[in-house]
């Protein structure tokens, strides 16, 4: 689990302005992080199944997110993307 400050680190990163907690930009990268960090724990338990189930949650939501964002602004995807090292 991401600590608080890690938190404020990447929204502020990923924020469209000041108060931006929601935005799909902020979400994706909150995911991703949480992504990295849960895919590191399954390569040393590579038997703990509900990590596994979670982190398959997180990908499609990240994927839906990313979709809806490519959808409504292609420019904005292509930015996060690039900026994730999604694409």
């Amino acid at each position: 689990m991401l600590t608080p400050r890690q938190k404020d680190r990447i929204i502020k990163k990923h924020n469209l302005h000041d108060a931006d907690t929601g935005s799909p930009e902020v979400q994706v990268a909150l995911l991703s992080d949480e992504i990295k960090r849960l895919t590191l724990h399954l390569k040393k338990h590579p038997k703990d199944h509900s990590s596994r189930r979670g982190l398959l949650k997180m990908v499609a939501k990240r994927k839906s997110l990313l979709d809806y964002l490519r959808e409504k602004n292609a420019r904005r995807y292509n930015k996060l993307a690039k900026a994730l090292g999604l694409a």
